[in-house]
Protein backbone atom coordinates (compact mmCIF):
# COMPACT_ATOMS: atom_id res chain seq x y z
CA UNK A 1 0.00 0.00 0.00
CA UNK A 2 1.43 3.36 -1.05
CA UNK A 3 1.27 6.24 1.40
CA UNK A 4 -0.36 9.52 0.35
CA UNK A 5 2.11 12.42 -0.08
CA UNK A 6 1.10 14.19 3.16
CA UNK A 7 1.61 10.96 5.11
CA UNK A 8 4.98 10.40 3.42
CA UNK A 9 5.96 13.93 4.40
CA UNK A 10 4.82 13.37 7.99
CA UNK A 11 6.95 10.22 8.21
CA UNK A 12 9.93 12.04 6.68
CA UNK A 13 9.57 14.89 9.19
CA UNK A 14 9.45 12.45 12.10
CA UNK A 15 12.57 10.65 10.90
CA UNK A 16 14.36 13.96 10.48
CA UNK A 17 13.24 15.12 13.93
CA UNK A 18 14.44 11.88 15.55
CA UNK A 19 17.85 12.24 13.87
CA UNK A 20 18.00 15.87 14.94
CA UNK A 21 17.36 14.83 18.55
CA UNK A 22 20.26 12.36 18.33
CA UNK A 23 22.42 15.14 16.91
CA UNK A 24 21.43 17.53 19.73
CA UNK A 25 22.24 14.90 22.36
CA UNK A 26 25.62 14.36 20.74
CA UNK A 27 26.28 18.12 20.74
CA UNK A 28 25.45 18.27 24.45
CA UNK A 29 27.88 15.41 25.12
CA UNK A 30 30.54 17.18 23.05
CA UNK A 31 30.03 20.39 25.00
CA UNK A 32 30.29 18.59 28.35
CA UNK A 33 33.53 16.94 27.25
CA UNK A 34 34.97 20.25 26.07
CA UNK A 35 34.07 21.96 29.34
CA UNK A 36 35.47 19.12 31.44
CA UNK A 37 38.73 18.93 29.49
CA UNK A 38 38.22 15.26 28.60
CA UNK A 39 39.25 15.40 24.96
CA UNK A 40 40.10 11.79 24.10
CA UNK A 41 36.46 10.83 23.35
CA UNK A 42 36.09 13.80 20.97
CA UNK A 43 37.54 12.04 17.92
CA UNK A 44 35.02 9.17 17.77
CA UNK A 45 32.34 11.69 18.72
CA UNK A 46 33.31 13.86 15.74
CA UNK A 47 32.98 10.85 13.44
CA UNK A 48 29.48 10.17 14.78
CA UNK A 49 28.65 13.86 14.44
CA UNK A 50 29.63 13.77 10.77
CA UNK A 51 27.53 10.65 10.20
CA UNK A 52 24.48 12.24 11.82
CA UNK A 53 24.98 15.49 9.90
CA UNK A 54 24.98 13.52 6.65
CA UNK A 55 21.78 11.72 7.69
CA UNK A 56 20.17 15.06 8.56
CA UNK A 57 21.03 16.38 5.12
CA UNK A 58 19.46 13.32 3.49
CA UNK A 59 16.30 13.68 5.59
CA UNK A 60 16.09 17.38 4.85
CA UNK A 61 16.47 16.81 1.11
CA UNK A 62 13.74 14.16 1.13
CA UNK A 63 11.44 16.39 3.19
CA UNK A 64 11.89 19.27 0.77
CA UNK A 65 11.21 17.03 -2.23
CA UNK A 66 8.03 15.66 -0.66
CA UNK A 67 6.81 19.11 0.42
CA UNK A 68 7.42 20.48 -3.06
CA UNK A 69 4.76 18.16 -4.47
CA UNK A 70 2.06 19.34 -2.08
CA UNK A 71 -0.15 22.35 -2.80
CA UNK A 72 -0.27 23.23 0.92
CA UNK A 73 0.71 21.67 4.20
CA UNK A 74 -1.80 20.46 6.76
CA UNK A 75 -1.67 22.53 9.99
CA UNK A 76 -0.20 19.70 12.06
CA UNK A 77 2.70 19.35 9.61
CA UNK A 78 3.23 23.11 9.62
CA UNK A 79 3.47 23.02 13.42
CA UNK A 80 5.87 20.09 13.38
CA UNK A 81 8.04 21.83 10.77
CA UNK A 82 8.12 24.95 12.95
CA UNK A 83 9.21 22.81 15.88
CA UNK A 84 11.84 21.09 13.70
CA UNK A 85 13.25 24.43 12.53
CA UNK A 86 13.35 25.73 16.09
CA UNK A 87 15.24 22.66 17.29
CA UNK A 88 17.61 22.94 14.32
CA UNK A 89 18.35 26.55 15.33
CA UNK A 90 19.16 25.38 18.85
CA UNK A 91 21.50 22.75 17.42
CA UNK A 92 23.19 25.37 15.27
CA UNK A 93 23.78 27.62 18.29
CA UNK A 94 25.16 24.73 20.37
CA UNK A 95 27.42 23.64 17.53
CA UNK A 96 28.69 27.22 17.18
CA UNK A 97 29.38 27.42 20.92
CA UNK A 98 31.24 24.11 20.75
CA UNK A 99 33.32 25.46 17.88
CA UNK A 100 34.25 28.48 20.00
CA UNK A 101 35.20 26.19 22.91
CA UNK A 102 37.43 24.20 20.55
CA UNK A 103 39.07 27.42 19.32
CA UNK A 104 39.74 28.55 22.90
CA UNK A 105 41.28 25.17 23.77
CA UNK A 106 43.39 25.31 20.61
CA UNK A 107 44.64 28.83 21.45
CA UNK A 108 45.58 27.71 24.98
CA UNK A 109 47.41 24.67 23.61
CA UNK A 110 49.29 26.83 21.11
CA UNK A 111 50.26 29.30 23.85
CA UNK A 112 51.52 26.46 26.03
CA UNK A 113 53.47 25.02 23.11
CA UNK A 114 55.05 28.41 22.38
CA UNK A 115 56.07 28.79 26.02
CA UNK A 116 57.63 25.33 26.01
CA UNK A 117 59.45 26.01 22.74
CA UNK A 118 60.80 29.33 24.04
CA UNK A 119 61.95 27.63 27.23
CA UNK A 120 63.73 24.94 25.23
CA UNK A 121 65.64 27.62 23.31
CA UNK A 122 66.82 29.38 26.46
CA UNK A 123 67.57 26.34 28.61
CA UNK A 124 70.20 23.77 27.80
CA UNK A 125 69.72 20.67 29.86
CA UNK A 126 73.44 19.87 30.18
CA UNK A 127 76.53 21.78 29.18
CA UNK A 128 79.72 20.28 27.79
CA UNK A 129 80.99 19.79 31.35
CA UNK A 130 77.93 17.68 32.29
CA UNK A 131 76.41 20.39 34.51
CA UNK A 132 73.00 21.96 34.05
CA UNK A 133 73.20 25.40 32.53
CA UNK A 134 70.21 27.70 32.24
CA UNK A 135 70.92 30.98 30.54
CA UNK A 136 69.21 34.07 31.81
CA UNK A 137 68.49 37.18 29.81
CA UNK A 138 71.86 38.68 30.73
CA UNK A 139 73.74 35.71 29.22
CA UNK A 140 75.07 34.44 32.56
CA UNK A 141 74.44 30.88 33.56
CA UNK A 142 72.97 29.95 36.90
CA UNK A 143 76.22 28.21 37.81
CA UNK A 144 78.05 31.59 37.53
CA UNK A 145 75.63 33.19 40.00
Amino acid sequence: MELVPATQLAVAIEHEYATLEEFCALLATEQNLLLSGKTSPLIPLAEEKTRLAERLLQHSTLRQELAHGLPSLPPELTQRLTSLRSRASEAERTNSTNGELIQIRLRHNLQALNILQQASHTAALYGPNGLTQISGQNGRTLAQG
